[in-house]
């Protein structure tokens, strides 16, 4: 007989694919069959030797896998996303005005994420990768299908940054289905609403994929609003089974309000308080993206990635003056309020990666090579100290002229160079090589104190970056490896402004470099171990920073920007996540997990005025346990995140007038997140700080404080997804 179908299920590594077949003999009809696999990675795995024609051998990375964690996904809750990173520093300020938490690792500066190469589906997204390297946009975690991690060694492909690669990838179309919708509600606490919505389908040679989401949240604290939508959509025709290209395109439009800092003695009578009604935050983002890949062989790849951002940032808000203690309340001698400040930045940036890998025969076994290019050219402008209205709502007019007008330039051209050799079937070598030519430049004025002072200068450089990494599978699953790679950090735009009208900017400026080293052991067994222990040793050299000296004339003092110290960041991290159930049974329907993510970071300064105390903002000991319970329908995850005390400036005081040095006690929040599944629906539900816990993790001296950024305290959410 004819038989026209045949249909082969495979269960591999927890997901179902199906293989059809056209076949025209005359056969028997045969019986479904499935094939079981081992799934050894609920939320957190590592990246292969290679993928996408980029190199990973010898490196440390990890992967997190989104639809696998339980979190609260509608507000990006940063630390049950990405608390699985061990080491990850969260700065959670999300709330009190910053449009996404900053993170980084060991040591090294979490605002605004300024130490990472922060990327979505592998461009970047920040505004401007070296001269301005903050991430004012994420895309919502909903819209994430993983996200990808390198630690420092990824300078070599990526760019030179100390903290490495943090890359955000969008989920794709479905596979073989011309239209799909999946609708997402949740509610919360504080006024949260959160709706999200994507649609994806394939047709004949075209695939697209496109999300709308839309939050607005009360805010934890008075004054703190915020209104969110953002949207992205993906076009990509599929040529034929050698190259594709598409184009998509992101956006954010947001509009926040800004509740202020605190001082010691407020956070302590009231977490909860706001001393600042009038400020404002709103930021348009859009990025613009063209991509195409070829694969002219099993054996070599192509890939051209070209991007152009175009985004902007406009604040309005009672400054800094008089730090946190500074009451904004309306002048009786005027019967109105103090004028704002205004300040509105505009950021572009065009780049374009092409990368080329191609895998070869070297004695008895298969080396592979990558290599590429980066272009990039980025333009800033940034007016600001401008006399704004005494009113509350946001309004960006001014009297008289702007305080500071500046505008930055920033060109950028890396070739980049990294060769996997096998010396045999289990051993790796994997050397790199990254050559960074860079000019940045910088004009006009600021007043400071009646004084107009003039920006203006111009900085090239060139500099190489090399490494090696090394990996032994010590078995099919498991590996040791070791690398080294050199990291760069030039001078950013705001150390190159006027500061003060005593103060001066050394005029032998240089910038920062260093390294990044790790030596570690990781691997799964089966499909109820997973594990990584490591340890790092990264060195920075010529931290910029502010200090007072004396003039040799007058005698004065007076405060200067200098490089002013070398640090040294170093310490163990470790994850390792046990299924006791599937250890006693592979083939059980439930599972019932612990995992921990565990990190000691000793980073101090070795150099200068400040040798021997902490890095600012460096904790010692980030410990983070949850356990896991989950079969076909229901999943849970309860999580104890533990973060150690640190200090906000170098000086490691534990109180000042000065609104960002002080301590930051250590502190201890629990999370915990559920989902149950029925078909093509879920109920999503959790509470978030289930014990209330007040803490903080940041202090500032301006925007969008000065002083205490409290984190949010107890907040419940619950939620509804359906796929059609």
């Amino acid at each position: 007989m004819n038989f026209n179908r045949i249909i082969l299920t495979a269960l591999v590594f927890g997901s179902v694919h199906f293989v059809n077949a056209q076949v025209k003999d005359t056969i028997n009809k045969l019986n479904e069959v499935k094939v079981k696999g081992f799934k050894t990675v609920n939320g957190l795995g590592h990246l292969p030797d290679t993928k996408n024609g980029i190199i990973y051998a010898g490196k440390k990375s990890e992967v997190i896998l989104i639809d696998s964690l339980d979190a609260n996904k509608a507000i990006n809750n940063t630390r049950q996303i990405l608390g699985r990173v061990p080491g990850l520093n969260i700065v959670e300020t999300e709330s009190s005005g910053f449009t996404a938490n900053g993170i980084a690792t060991r040591g090294l500066n979490p605002t605004q994420s300024i130490e990472m190469n922060t990327r979505q589906n592998g461009y970047n997204i920040s505004s401007d990768v070296y001269g301005y390297n903050e991430s004012y946009y994420l895309p919502p975690m909903e819209a994430v299908s993983r996200i990808e991690l390198v630690r420092g060694a990824s300078s070599l492909q990526f760019g030179s940054q100390f903290g490495g690669l943090v890359n955000y990838v969008i989920k794709e179309a479905p596979i073989n289905k011309p239209f799909e919708f999946i609708t997402s509600q949740t509610i919360g606490s504080y006024g949260l609403y959160n709706s999200f919505n994507s649609i994806g389908g394939n047709y004949k040679k075209w695939s697209y994929y496109a999300f709308l989401q839309y939050r607005n949240i009360d805010g934890y604290r008075p004054n703190s609003e915020q209104t969110q939508v953002s949207g992205f959509a993906k076009i990509q025709y599929n040529a034929s089974e050698k190259w594709n290209f598409g184009v998509e395109y992101s956006l954010l439009r947001n509009k926040i309000k800004m509740p202020g800092g605190l001082t010691d003695a407020q956070f302590n009578s009231d977490a909860s308080q706001s001393t600042r009604s009038r400020n404002w935050l709103k930021t348009p983002w859009n990025i613009i993206t063209a991509f195409a890949n070829y694969t002219p062989s099993k054996n070599s790849t192509l890939s051209i990635k070209s991007s152009y951002l175009f985004s902007s940032r406009s604040l309005v808000w009672r400054n800094e003056d008089g730090g946190p203690e500074a009451v904004d309340a309306i002048d009786p001698d005027t019967n109105a309020y103090v004028p704002r400040e205004v300040g509105i930045e505009n950021m572009n940036n065009v780049t374009t990666e092409i990368r080329y890998s191609q895998n070869y025969t070297l004695g008895n076994q298969q080396s592979t090579l990558a290599s590429g290019i980066r272009q990039s050219y980025a333009w800033f402008t940034r007016q600001g100290g401008g006399e704004g209205t005494t009113g509350s709502d946001f309004d960006l007019s001014i009297t008289g002229n702007w305080g500071y007008d500046l505008d930055f330039t920033t060109t950028n051209v890396a070739p980049f160079v990294e060769n996997i050799f096998r010396v045999s079937k289990n051993f790796t070598v994997t050397p790199g090589f990254r050559l960074e030519y860079l000019r940045s430049t910088s004009k006009g004025s600021k007043e400071v104190e009646g004084d107009i002072q003039i920006s203006d200068e111009i900085r090239n450089r060139t500099f190489a970056l090399a490494g090696i990494g090394l990996e032994y599978k010590t078995s099919k699953n498991s590996s040791v490896y070791a690398n080294f790679s050199q990291a760069y950090r030039p001078i950013d735009y705001s150390q190159l402004e006027p500061f003060g009208v005593t103060s001066k900017i050394d005029p032998n400026l240089k910038d920062s470099d260093g390294y990044n080293s790790d030596l570690g052991y990781r691997g799964t067994i089966k499909n109820y171990l997973n594990f990584d222990f490591s340890g790092f040793y990264l060195g920075y050299n010529k931290r910029i920073g502010v200090t007072l000296e004396t003039d040799p004339i007058t005698g004065d003092l007076y405060s200067i920007r200098k490089n002013i110290a070398n640090s040294v960041h170093k310490g163990i991290e470790s994850y390792v996540e046990f299924n006791f159930l599937k250890y006693f049974n592979a083939n059980s329907d439930y599972g019932l997990s612990l995992f921990n993510s565990f990190a000691y970071v000793d980073a101090k300064y070795t150099s200068g005025e400040y040798s021997g105390k902490r890095v600012e903002a460096a904790t010692k000991i980030i410990n983070r346990v949850g356990l896991i319970f989950n079969t076909s329908k229901l999943s849970t995850t309860f999580q104890v995140n533990y973060v150690g005390d640190a200090f906000g400036d170098a000086s490691n005081v534990a109180t000042s007038t000065d609104p960002v040095a002080g301590y930051i006690p250590a502190y201890t929040v629990l999370d915990f997140s559920g989902s149950y599944k029925i078909n093509n629906f879920a109920l999503k539900f959790g509470v978030n700080n289930l014990a209330d816990k007040h803490y903080f993790t940041r202090r500032t001296d301006e925007y969008p404080g000065p002083g205490i950024i409290p984190a949010v305290g107890r907040s419940l959410y619950l939620g509804f997804t359906a796929k059609f």
